[in-house]
């Protein structure tokens, strides 16, 4: 059962043939395919009990399932100078975990190797673990249940996280000069960076503001044996945000894990028609974010 965060930032739209990973410039993002070494850190933080790798992203990062049954423990490892926020994560798992299920922040610290976050194991198994996968109904019914879960338990009012349009349409103009629309999803094949810009200029009005998940993809909702939601992992990105930033995503992962026909009945299962103008540009400004 995987019960930590997978870290499926922007990857699983490249490989749509291999559910639940995904590749930027041929890095694959999914479990490791071969042994991997066990940094120092994660070796103690283990104490003895059994580790196995159960995730690699594509920056290096990895997970590492410690333990087995209800009391397993879960650390996500990034080499350092990678970049992955795993000190943000944890300020925003301890922030969320007082409203809704996330991993609960057992340890998070740094050394000259790596940074690390240990959380303890929440119940089920990723929306797109092999169970799911061939039975999709279930699985996108509770991704789209779970997510509006998640917006209707965290409080807007108070959050001091934001993950709103024009504060990451600012850092995507800093970075203006680092996009690589070569590397981005199909839908987006063509654009040049001075047309992006001026899309993402022109936002859509809010519709909801919620406290978004930040990467709502399909394999960071975890379900139980009986097809219901138990959970989120893998908050890095939390803030707040029009709702449809979450929901942009959370459809399109499901035609990357699940294959086309899954869009509308994720919305069904939150409760929303589809917004095409909406989810045409969250989804535009997802593949420009970092």
């Amino acid at each position: 059962m995987l019960a930590a965060g997978c870290g499926c930032r922007r990857t699983s739209g490249r490989d749509p043939g291999t559910a639940g990973r995904g590749s930027i410039g041929g890095v694959l993002a999914g479990p490791p395919p071969e042994p991997v070494h066990a940094p120092a850190a994660v070796v103690a933080l283990a104490g003895g009990v059994p580790l196995r790798p159960v995730w690699r992203n594509e920056l290096g990062g990895l997970t590492w399932q410690l333990g087995e049954g209800p009391d397993r423990r879960f650390v996500k490892w990034a080499p350092a100078g990678s970049g992955l926020p795993l000190a943000r994560e944890a300020e925003r798992l301890r922030w969320a975990a007082r409203w809704s299920t996330v991993p609960v922040v057992l340890d998070a610290g740094a050394d000259g190797e790596g940074g690390w976050l240990l959380t303890a194991g929440l119940p089920g198994r990723s929306a797109v673990d092999a169970r799911w996968r061939a039975d999709p109904g279930t699985a996108v019914r509770a991704v789209g249940a779970g997510l509006r879960a998640l917006h209707d338990a965290l409080p807007v009012p108070g959050c001091p996280f934001d993950w709103s349009a024009p504060t990451r349409l600012a850092d995507v103009r800093r970075r203006a000069a680092e996009l690589r629309p070569a590397s981005w999803h199909p839908d987006h094949a063509g654009l040049e960076v001075p047309e992006v810009l001026a899309r993402l200029a022109d936002a859509p009005d809010v519709d909801r503001p919620v406290v978004c998940h930040g990467d709502a993809c399909a394999p960071n909702t975890l379900l139980t044996d009986d097809g219901a939601w138990s959970g989120h992992v893998d908050l890095g990105s939390l803030g707040v945000a029009d709702r449809w930033a979450d929901l942009a995503v959370a459809t399109w992962s499901t035609v990357w894990n699940f294959g086309p026909g899954w869009e509308r009945p994720l919305l069904d299962a939150y409760g929303v028609d589809p917004d095409p103008e909406r989810t045409a540009y969250h989804r535009l400004l997802w593949d420009a974010g970092p």
